[in-house]
């Protein structure tokens, strides 16, 4: 059996309890992911990540912080950062002022964002965040929207890189996604299947371009709870057939896979059935995702972790799943590998006061 911590799950309140504690300590927990009920204030929010290494040390703290609508922490000194499509929007103002340089002031601001983004995060002690959307701008999809930086691949991937680089002076590592795209799709996969009917040529000469320019420089990616009709009747994120022919050997990505939320609604209906949790973590395991989330399961008694749990370990003792040999490496490289500046010194810093007068 290899050891490897593939389950990022959720902490119910401000503050650990004697059963997150618990849960966290279990050896196929790898990881946390931190939403708006999580935060109070930068004095609470350091405290908790500090009390969640304090449990295990190699943990990663992550959360969905993004800017624009997707941003869990606002108040108490948090920059309020634009929505992905402004940056794409100062790039098409290339020219209309006549000094032709749109497109570069908005790579630079997109630098600013990521950087800005990384080290307020990393001084409180998040070690991750869930950017950036690489999904294309088609029109139809309300959830997407604004995160998506442009319907233009080539433009979504050169601000993709700058916002990447800007987390990269951060200190931070990135997620790229959602692969191969869910942009051209109307349904929202937190509750409803959505179905994309393109054939595959179509897609990667298409949505899937940024994550082929952006290989090397991807930390991590997360797929789509999206069915692709043509390619696959199963989801990306529970799909061999994209997460190991195309995205690992086509595309050449070695970088660790994060499936999307497991309880949302185009989550766990696999060959037309609803699985448990666990049936659909092993499924999505099995298929090429090196990380599983389940979120929002810890409020009340979460009775739905702690099946995961031992479920999980109950299938890979079974020999129904077996993990990556690589998965638990790639886990462990999106850590961050140097310290964060504290608050108080990242006020003052001047590479940080440079990056809040470049944001749009």
């Amino acid at each position: 059996m290899t050891d490897h911590a593939p389950i990022v799950l959720d902490v119910a309140g401000l503050a650990l309890t004697r059963d997150d504690r618990r849960r966290l300590k279990h050896p196929l927990c790898g990881g946390v992911i931190l939403f708006g009920r999580n935060w109070e204030s930068r004095h609470q929010l350091v405290e908790l990540t500090r009390e969640i290494k304090s449990v295990r040390a190699d943990l990663l703290i992550a959360v969905d912080h993004e800017g624009g609508r997707v941003q869990r922490f606002r108040t108490d000194g948090f920059t309020h950062l634009p929505p992905m499509r402004v940056l794409g929007e100062q790039w098409m103002n290339d020219g209309r002022a006549g000094a032709r340089s749109g497109a570069m002031r908005a790579t630079e601001a997109a630098t600013a964002a990521g950087y800005v983004l990384g080290a307020e995060l990393r001084s409180c002690g998040v070690d991750l965040s869930f950017t950036p959307v690489l999904d294309l701008d088609h029109g139809p999809s309300a959830v997407i929207g604004d995160r998506a930086f442009h319907r233009d691949p080539r433009v979504v991937t050169v601000l993709a890189k700058s916002l990447m680089h800007g987390l990269l002076l951060a200190g931070m590592a990135n997620c790229g996604k959602h692969f191969p795209g869910h942009g051209f799709v109307a349904a929202d996969s937190h509750v409803d299947v959505p179905v994309d009917r393109r054939p595959l040529r179509a897609i990667l000469a298409d949505d899937a371009k940024p994550y082929e320019w952006l290989g090397s420089s991807l930390s991590s990616v997360m797929p789509a709870h999206v069915i692709y009709r043509r390619v696959d009747s199963r989801p990306a994120g529970f799909s061999a057939r994209w997460l190991k022919d195309i995205l690992r050997l086509q595309l050449g990505f070695d970088g660790a896979i994060f499936s999307d939320d497991l309880s949302m609604a185009g989550a766990r209906q696999i060959d037309g059935a609803e699985l448990s949790y666990a049936d659909a973590a092993a499924v999505a395991l099995s298929a090429g995702c090196d990380l599983v989330l389940l979120c929002n399961q810890s409020v009340g008694n979460g009775d739905a972790l702690d099946a995961l749990l031992d479920e999980l370990a109950a299938a890979q003792l079974n020999g129904l799943w077996h993990a990556d040999p690589d998965s638990e490496r790639r886990r462990r490289e999106l850590l961050p590998k140097v310290a964060p500046l504290p608050w108080d010194e990242l006020m003052h810093d001047p590479m940080y006061q440079r990056a809040l007068e470049r944001l749009p």
